[in-house]
C-alpha cells in the first residue's frame, strides 16, 4: 500500500479552528464525492496539530496532514490530475490552506510498534 501525505498550512487570516472546521465539514465531503477519489482511494485520514510549544524544538510549521492511502503511485496521479479535481477540489483548498506552503510525501509504512 502506498501513502500519500500532505503537510498542511492553513490560509494566513484564517484561525486553527476555522481551518480545522472547514477541513473536516466541508472539504472532506467535497473530496470524498469524486469518483475518482472513490475509485483510487483506500483510505483517508485527517490529523490536527495541537497549537503547543516543546521545549527544545521549534514551533510547528503545519496546522495538519492529510493521510490517503493508495493501491499504486500512478493511481495518485490519477485523483490529483483528473479534471474534476483540478475544477472543483482545487479551488476549495484555496479556501483554506496557502497552497505554497504545504508539502507531501510519497511512502511506505514500516509498522515498528
Amino acid at each position: 500500500m502506498i501513502k500519500f501525505t500532505i503537510l498542511l498550512v492553513k490560509r494566513k487570516g484564517l484561525s486553527h479552528e476555522d481551518y480545522v472546521l472547514y477541513h473536516k465539514n466541508n472539504h472532506a465531503s467535497l473530496f470524498t464525492s469524486l469518483p475518482e477519489v472513490q475509485q483510487y482511494v483506500r483510505r483517508y485520514v485527517q490529523c490536527y496539530s495541537f497549537q503547543v510549544t516543546m521545549p527544545g524544538l521549534p514551533p510547528p510549521i503545519y496546522d495538519g496532514i492529510t493521510e490517503l492511502w493508495f493501491d499504486t503511485v500512478e493511481d495518485i496521479a490519477k485523483v490529483f490530475t483528473a479534471e474534476s479535481y483540478m475544477s472543483t477540489i482545487r479551488p476549495d483548498e484555496e479556501k483554506f490552506l496557502d497552497l505554497h506552503a504545504c508539502s507531501f510525501l510519497v511512502s511506505t509504512e514500516n509498522v515498528v510498534i
